[in-house]
């Protein structure tokens, strides 16, 4: 009955004690009330069945439902209706610059490099919903995979379906990966522009020297954060292909990440690099971006507060009018 209806003087609903006590003083006073006749017999007296002396009970009964009527109306019920509009004040604008040479096979991270980013950088879209977002793959060379776009949908499906292919140039081109990247960014009209940059080798490839490319960033007001995937030491990596299956046959391979370069493509552009071990170091160091990077949001809340008491009071006043109109004529040899 009182769905979606708030009181706003919820403490006058104590004055409900008082029904109880009113109905404990009208059984203690109706017998005192009523006149009493005490004889030996009836007989010689003709009696009547009728309904009207125990009726007049229902008076008081009107009488306690314009009270609890009038207690919850004083109560004061309202309905609330809570319309919100948010306006995105500083928006970002974000590419993922993937690297997707043989390496991100390794098996280092569960169940590969590739398929471990992949599961973590979908969640970091997911939280970005007011943002624009693109994504680059590199190796050997570089090529825009999804222009940077709003539609979340369409980025996390074009980066489930990356894979490790043989159409890229093999090797690691991180100068070409970044440069990339900034051309995807440089006419942006974003307020703050921001590329993930993220590698598990040395740069080894590409015609774009990375510091070039960092410096390029800078003039366009990119920031970039970097990240070295790959454990400490040796991990399981792909280190030739069968000819008969065409499967990649695996060995222990030595993990080499250029932290140097990462760090100082960070510095220069007022980004900051990490290091990610493992599953978990992954997530946190998304997290982590997440929370550096945040978009201004201003939200507009509007309230339409609409009185409920008018008609609670009204049928209060109805009852009690009724409840004199019978008592004054109906009852009135009877009360």
């Amino acid at each position: 009955m009182f769905e979606g209806i708030e009181f706003v003087n919820k403490e006058l609903f104590w004055l409900m004690l008082l029904l109880p006590l009113a109905i404990l003083w009208y059984v203690l006073k109706h017998k005192k009330q009523t006149a009493e006749l005490k004889i030996s017999s009836l007989k010689g007296f003709k009696t009547t069945n009728t309904w009207l002396p125990k009726a007049k009970h229902a008076l008081f009964v009107l009488r306690l439902l314009a009270l609890a009527l009038l207690i919850t109306a004083i109560a004061r019920p309202q309905t609330v209706d809570v319309s919100t509009r948010t306006k995105t004040t500083r928006g970002i604008d974000i590419v993922m610059a993937i690297d997707v040479s043989a390496s991100m096979l390794a098996k280092d991270l569960s169940p590969n490099r590739l398929e471990a980013l992949k599961n973590v950088a979908s969640e970091f879209i997911k939280g970005r919903p007011n943002d624009r977002i693109g994504l680059v793959e590199y190796a050997g060379e570089a090529y825009t995979r999804t222009p940077i776009t709003s539609d979340k949908a369409i980025v996390i499906r074009s980066l489930n379906d990356i894979k490790y292919n043989t159409i890229i140039e093999g090797g690691t081109a991180i100068g070409t990966g970044l440069a990339t990247a900034v051309n995807r960014l440089k006419d942006s009209k974003a307020k703050s522009k921001v590329i993930i940059l993220l590698t598990d080798g040395v740069n080894n490839s590409g015609f774009i020297d990375p510091k070039i490319a960092s410096e390029l960033a800078v003039e366009y007001g990119i920031k970039v954060y970097t990240i070295g995937l790959g454990t400490n030491g040796t991990a399981l990596s792909p280190v030739a292909i069968d000819p008969r299956t065409g499967e990649f046959q695996y060995g222990r391979v030595q993990v080499e990440i250029d932290e140097a370069l990462l760090k100082d493509i960070a510095d220069v552009t007022g980004g900051k690099y990490f290091r990610a071990t493992n599953n978990k170091k992954l997530e946190e160091i998304y997290g982590e971006i997440n929370k550096l990077e945040k978009t201004d949001i201003d939200e507009f809340k509007y309230y339409n507060y609409q009185e409920k008491y008018r008609p609670l009071a009204l049928l209060a006043g109805a009852l009690l009018l009724f409840e004199l109109l019978l008592r004054y004529t109906f009852f009135r040899s009877f009360v």
